[in-house]
Formats: structure tokens, C-alpha cells, sequence
């Protein structure tokens, strides 16, 4: 009987490994090469190697990176993941990514060009008399109501000079806007540079100068102002001379007219030279292709949506298009031209205002039109996703001065910035600026430059990146604020972009040494308005944050944008005079030399307090 069990159970055990022999491990073929395009996200990645995101996600951690399942990869971290996995990986060009080229130039046929209108930047020192000279070439004010007198904004105007249209851009003379000077000239056929003839060349004079050479740009110089008695225009002459720009009469290919943007001599004779200019230099374009061109402005308008100047500069542009301006989509559902009327198509050369967009663009950004939503939507993606790639890896916040400290010490190389402005333009005309110190070691890293008002999204990304919160002609909320201190983000408020950057350079130098700090008092909502003869404007408001006191300093504040900085004339509670009114309650506000109020606007009450120099 013993020996049978034996039997048996040698027979079980030969089974048992037999059944094992049989059973052969499964082997999963993975890819062992892959293609990529620049951007891709883990998701598509991960279902390109066969493999489950959770796998790319480990890697990327391991290579000390925190990922989701649809953040987009660089080219180097996708290469890294292919290593890991022992993967050949390849990057390919689809066809979303060609037609992410905005740049690539299309070759058109000669027979499918016709003659544009030229392009013509005005460029010059500040206060030299550019923006006059357009509303003499205009017949409009358009100085009226800028900040300074300084015009802070690119504008686009069209003219039509003996039948033949001239498109004009606007741009700010001041050295703080070289950046929309840069970009003016990209989109430039001919430059005008103004210059004063009792001034004479100045600082920005000469960059105007270097960035209309650069273009590779035709230059007419206009010697403005000669209609003051004394002027000095052989003294201009020679002063160009030595920078390059040699007069025709003195043997060289300059133009130089004289004008007086007051009285209007000379402006006609300006107007048939860039004819005559725009002529020989044969400027075509191709209207029966998809068009493309340049963002000029763009801004969030509270009733309107999301407002972009466009110029247009191949193809025609069509109510309905479908179009991808930089990183933002959408469909043209209204098109105006430079005078505000509605219109369907725009021709080469042909500023424009649309409404559609998804999202603000940068003004600077190309734009190009497709033929489906569905592309254009990919193509805006994708592009997205290169920039946030690029803006990642950039943890708590920190005061300027804290910043001086550690730059003092040697901790500190990169400074994290953060730039909201009232509009796009000058968001990125405060990015360049501060792009541009010039502090051995030290370099300004502009994370987000937008226009808008600053928000709690601002914050959060200040608060996990280390930044500092600039803000330009744009005010914090209650909300804002507090959410700022509770995080420890700074914010710096300006309206001058040139004491903004003597603030930072300063911090950059390690010698931020502040005398006076703003204190905000607080806000309240104005919710009825009172026109009294002889008083002005009364507001009947609602204190929504902290308190409002007598005789402070006062911003009015419109859609997050600042609309007035002045002085509080009267503070009432019912009809007596008051030196504080807390949060919660009611009061009466009058505003000195200032009547334009309206019910939701904000009033600001702030003052200065002294601070200790150390």
C-alpha cells in the first residue's frame, strides 16, 4: 500500500511540472521605436509606447518631475522617458506642427500678386510731435486723454492720399516702449522718423534709427516744429548724418522734409514721398490665399469680450474665418475697420479690430487664418503647450526687499516676475524693460506679462514661483489683497514704467532702501451717484474693505483699471463731515476735479507711512 502512494504521488509531482513546463510566461512585444511632435502630452505619449500613463508619470517623477496625465513634454524629457524604456524615439513634423510655422514664408506666384497700400511706422523721441503729426495727417485728436501726454498704446489708422490708401501704426516714442518699436518695424514698409527741429536728436531718436536699419527698412526723416522761430534744420541734418542717415541733397538716399504738424506746411509733400517711395518699392501681396499678418493691440473688454487690432499683410480676412493669433483661437464674429464700421473682408495692408477670440493674445504675436475650427483649434493647442513647457520649472514668495538681501548675499541669480497691465501693449513694454536691466549675475524673469486686472491666479502662481506681482494702471481687489498677504506675495503698484524699473534695478543692485510705503486705507463701491451745481458729483458708497478717510489720497478704480489718481475733496456720513468711515457702512465721497463717476466703480482710499531707513 506504501509502495501505490509513492506510485501516485511521483505521478502528481511529473504532472504538476509538466503542467508548469507548459505554461510559458506572456510576453508583452512593447514598441521598441517611437515618434513624437514637440509638446506632445503624457497621455499621447504613453498611447504611442502601448504603455499606461501611470508608467510615464513614475519615470517623470523619478527624473524629479511632477506630471500629469495632460501636461505637455519637451523634446529633452521625451528623449529622457524613450532612455528609460530602452525606446528609440523620433521627433516628426505632422502636419498640425507645419502649419504651426507662422513664420515660414509663402512663396506666392508673381501673377497671383497685386499692388498694397505701404505700411508706415512713425517713430521718434517723445514729446517730438508724433501722434500731432498723425492727427494733422488724420484730422482727429487722438492725444487727448493719454496718460502724460505720452502715447502708451500701438494704434493702426488708414488714410487715402490722391485715391491710394496709406496704412499708419503709431508707435509710443518713449525709450520704455522699445519693444513695440521692435515690433512696428517687423510689419514696417516705411519708416518716418520725426524729429523736433528745436530739440534735435535725442536718445530715442537714435533707437528708432537703429531699429528701422535693422528692418532693412526705406527712412524719411521729418524735421517737425519748424514753424518756431529760430529753428536750426542744418543742425538736425548733420546730427543724422553721423548716425548714417545722409540727406539726398548732401549726396546720400535720405529723405528729409521739414514739416510743422501745427500748421500743416509740408504734411502734403510728406504724404506724396512715401508714395513715391511705396512705388518704387513695388509692395504686392496675394489676396486670394488664407490671411495672415500681425496682432497690433489687444485688451479684455468687459462688454465685448476679447478685443484684437489686427493688420492684416497677405490673403483677406473674412467675417467668419477661422483664425489662430499666437496662442489663442477662435472665429471672427465681428470685424470693424479703423473708423468702427462693421465690415466683411480686409485686404493687405488693412488694420483691423475682431471679436472672437478665445483668449487675449499678445500684441506682437502673427496670426494666420485655416480652414476648419478643428485645426485651428490643434494648432492653438499645441503652440500652448510649447509656451507652458517653456514657462515650467520656474517656490515661496518674497518681498523686493528681501530680494535685495539676497542678491547682496549671492542667492540669488534669476528674479521671478509677474507683469499685469491695462493693455497687452504695455504689459509687454514693462516685460522688455525689465528684460533689459543690465545687473552683472542678475537677470528678470518675466513669467506672466498680460493685461487684465491682477487676480488670485496671479497670486498662486507668484506664491509657487518666488515672484513678485508688478502692476501697471491696474488695481487689486479686496479679495486680491488678501489673499496676497496671506500668501506673503508682493505687489508693486505703478502708472510710470520708468520708476518701476529704477525700483527693480535698484532691488537688482542690492540698494533698495525705502523711505515711504504706501498703506491702502481701504474701498468702497459706489452704488448711487448725486449731481449738485457748484459740488460736482457726489457718490453714495458702500465701504467693502477696511476704511475711507478724510482728505486721503484716492484711485478710482473701473474694471480692476485705475480711470483716476487725485485727492478726496469731502467725506460725509449723511450730512456730516467725517474723518473715517469703517467697512459696512455708508458715506457720501466727493472727488477733487474729478465728476466722472458711475455706480460700481471703486474708490481707493490710501496715504503714505514713513519707514525706518536702516
Amino acid at each position: 500500500m506504501g509502495k501505490n502512494m509513492n506510485r501516485n504521488n511521483n505521478n502528481r509531482n511529473r504532472n504538476y511540472r509538466k503542467k508548469r513546463r507548459n505554461t510559458a510566461p506572456v510576453v508583452i512585444n512593447y514598441p521598441t521605436t517611437v515618434s513624437y511632435y514637440e509638446g506632445i502630452t503624457v497621455g499621447a505619449l504613453a498611447k504611442r509606447l502601448e504603455r499606461k500613463s501611470g508608467e510615464i508619470i513614475k519615470i517623470m517623477f523619478k527624473l524629479g518631475s511632477m506630471v500629469t496625465i495632460n501636461d505637455p513634454l519637451a523634446s529633452d524629457l521625451v528623449e529622457l522617458i524613450a532612455l528609460e524604456l530602452n525606446v528609440t524615439a523620433t521627433l516628426e513634423v505632422d502636419a498640425i506642427e507645419k502649419e504651426m510655422d507662422f513664420e515660414s514664408e509663402i512663396i506666392d506666384n508673381e501673377e497671383d500678386l497685386v499692388e498694397r497700400a505701404p505700411v508706415v511706422t512713425i517713430m521718434g523721441h517723445v514729446d517730438h510731435g508724433k501722434t500731432s503729426l498723425l492727427d494733422t495727417i488724420r484730422k482727429t485728436d487722438v492725444t487727448d486723454g493719454e496718460f502724460g501726454g505720452i502715447t502708451q498704446h500701438i494704434g493702426a489708422y488708414q488714410v487715402k492720399i490722391n485715391d491710394k490708401l496709406i496704412t499708419f501704426l503709431d508707435t509710443p516714442g518713449h525709450e520704455a516702449f522699445t519693444a513695440m518699436r521692435a515690433r512696428g518695424t517687423k510689419v514696417t514698409d516705411i519708416v518716418v522718423i520725426v524729429v523736433a527741429a528745436d530739440d534735435g536728436v535725442m536718445p530715442q531718436t537714435k533707437e528708432a534709427i537703429d531699429h528701422a536699419l535693422v528692418a532693412n527698412s526705406p527712412i524719411i526723416v521729418a524735421i517737425n516744429k519748424i514753424d518756431k522761430p529760430g529753428v536750426n534744420t542744418d543742425r538736425i541734418i548733420s546730427e543724422m548724418s553721423e548716425l548714417g542717415l545722409v540727406t539726398e541733397a548732401w549726396g546720400g538716399n535720405t529723405m528729409f522734409l521739414e514739416v510743422s504738424a501745427k500748421t500743416g506746411q509740408g504734411v502734403e509733400a510728406l504724404l506724396e514721398s512715401i508714395q513715391l517711395l511705396a512705388e518704387v518699392s513695388e509692395l504686392k501681396a496675394n489676396p486670394d490665399r488664407l490671411a495672415s499678418g500681425t496682432a497690433i493691440e489687444a485688451e479684455l473688454d468687459k462688454g465685448r469680450g476679447v478685443v484684437a487690432s489686427l493688420l492684416v499683410q497677405n490673403g483677406t480676412l473674412h467675417h467668419g474665418d477661422y483664425i489662430v493669433v499666437g496662442t489663442t483661437s477662435g472665429r471672427i464674429r465681428k470685424m470693424t475697420d479703423h473708423h468702427g464700421n462693421d465690415i466683411k473682408v480686409a485686404l493687405p495692408s488693412t488694420p483691423v479690430e475682431i471679436l472672437g477670440l478665445n483668449e487675449v493674445p499678445i500684441a506682437g504675436d502673427s496670426f494666420r487664418v485655416f480652414e476648419d475650427e478643428k485645426t485651428a483649434k490643434e494648432v492653438a493647442s499645441r503652440k500652448k503647450n510649447l509656451l507652458d513647457a517653456a514657462e515650467r520649472g520656474v517656490s515661496s514668495a518674497m518681498s523686493l526687499e528681501d530680494l535685495a538681501k539676497q542678491i547682496l548675499e549671492g542667492n540669488m541669480k534669476e528674479i521671478p516676475v509677474i507683469v499685469k497691465s491695462d493693455v497687452q501693449g504695455t504689459a509687454e513694454a514693462v516685460r522688455s524693460s525689465l528684460e533689459k536691466i543690465d545687473v552683472e549675475g542678475v537677470r528678470v524673469n518675466v513669467l506672466r506679462a498680460q493685461a487684465g486686472g491682477i487676480t488670485e491666479s496671479d497670486v498662486m502662481l507668484a506664491h509657487a514661483s518666488n515672484a513678485i506681482i508688478f502692476g501697471f494702471n491696474v488695481r487689486p481687489n479686496a479679495n486680491v489683497r488678501s489673499k496676497a498677504a496671506e500668501d506673503n506675495v508682493e505687489i508693486r503698484l505703478h502708472n510710470v514704467i520708468y520708476k518701476l524699473v529704477e525700483e527693480m534695478e535698484a532691488a537688482m543692485k542690492g540698494m533698495l532702501d525705502p523711505v515711504f510705503e504706501e498703506v491702502i486705507f481701504g474701498q468702497a463701491e459706489v452704488r448711487e451717484t448725486y449731481k449738485v451745481s457748484k459740488i460736482g458729483t457726489i457718490a453714495g458708497c458702500m465701504v467693502i474693505d477696511g476704511k475711507m478717510v478724510r482728505n486721503s489720497s484716492i484711485r478710482l478704480i473701473r474694471d480692476d483699471i485705475v480711470i483716476y489718481d487725485g485727492e478726496m475733496a469731502s467725506l460725509k456720513r449723511f450730512n456730516d463731515d467725517a474723518k473715517e468711515v469703517q467697512k459696512g457702512f455708508e458715506c457720501g465721497i466727493t472727488i477733487k476735479n474729478f465728476n466722472d463717476l458711475k455706480i460700481g466703480d471703486i474708490i481707493e482710499s490710501h496715504g503714505e507711512k514713513e519707514v525706518a531707513v536702516v
